[in-house]
């Protein structure tokens, strides 16, 4: 299943794609695509629905983030072998984590604002994982067991906040707008494989970042089995899994950053793409 959100920003109606491509509303069956909706039997009652006996939702409709009432929004660091490489940075022994703030989260389409007193505000196409059941002291071998579906995720950074303002990544990480995610959470049945997905991203229509969930060097179930000994991962968490190379901070001779006026387009094979226009805040 393919399940979004639609509607005014705080006001978000839960939704599934159909077949087709067109979005159904799924309010008369379910409050919200949340963690209290997205566990394995509240995946299959939904499943169980007929998409044809839904009411059909507007396609110029705002799209929100694709999971609402998110709890933790976890993040993965320099975790593609050739994203370090670009860095100038030596692979880490275990998976880098920060967290961004959930006030950063907005819909896939919705304007990214560059922060007052921004000069390097960066892109980060990313794999979104969504947590569907708690998940504490789990093996690498069952992890995958706990996730409920996959999204696209822009992990917006403003690098002179995270690299320069002392104290932790968090700090240019969670700027409002910082976390566009979906358009869709993918169930995990429609994934075969999260370490075989493509990843782009275009700035005004020009390639910076492609990639492959292969270069992960930690896969998402050792991320799963990695966090979930530091804390209990709850239904509804996401984990954002880390950025290939291409980065505007990685461009040689002078790094290349955001300005207002830019558009972002980003996508995920079988995920959806997302596109976001470059506003000052």
């Amino acid at each position: 299943m393919k399940l979004l959100r639609f509607g005014a920003a705080g006001a978000e109606k839960p939704s599934m794609l159909d077949p087709n491509g067109t979005i159904r509303d799924l309010s008369g069956h379910v409050d919200d695509i949340s963690g209290a909706t997205i566990g394995p039997d509240a995946l299959a009652r939904l499943a169980a629905i007929d998409p044809e006996s839904l009411p059909v939702v507007d396609a110029a409709t705002r799209l929100g983030p694709c999971v609402g009432s998110i709890g933790k929004f976890l993040c993965i660091g320099l975790n593609y072998s050739d994203h370090a490489a670009e860095s100038n940075l030596p692979l880490p022994e275990h998976p880098i984590l920060f967290m961004k703030a959930n006030s950063a989260i907005v819909g896939p389409n919705d304007d990214v604002e560059i922060p007052r007193g921004s000069t390097a505000t960066d892109w980060e196409v990313e794999l979104g994982v969504v947590i569907g059941k708690k998940a504490k002291y789990v093996s690498k071998e069952d992890a995958l067991d706990h996730v409920a579906g996959y999204c696209v995720i822009n992990d917006v950074s403003e690098r002179d906040f995270q690299l320069r303002l002392t104290g932790q990544w968090t700090k240019g990480k969670s700027c409002d707008t910082f976390g566009p995610t979906g358009p869709w959470l993918v169930t995990a049945d429609e994934i075969a494989d999260p370490q075989a997905l493509d990843l782009w991203l275009d700035v005004n229509g020009e390639r910076r970042q492609t990639g492959n969930t292969s270069k992960m060097i930690f896969t998402v179930a050792e991320i799963i089995e990695h966090l979930s000994n530091l804390m209990t991962l709850h239904p509804g968490d996401v984990i954002s899994t880390g950025t290939p190379p291409g980065v505007g901070m990685g461009v040689k001779p002078d790094p290349v950053y955001l300005k207002p006026g830019d558009v972002m387009e980003l996508g995920i094979d079988g995920l959806g793409a997302q596109r976001q226009a470059v506003v000052q805040g």
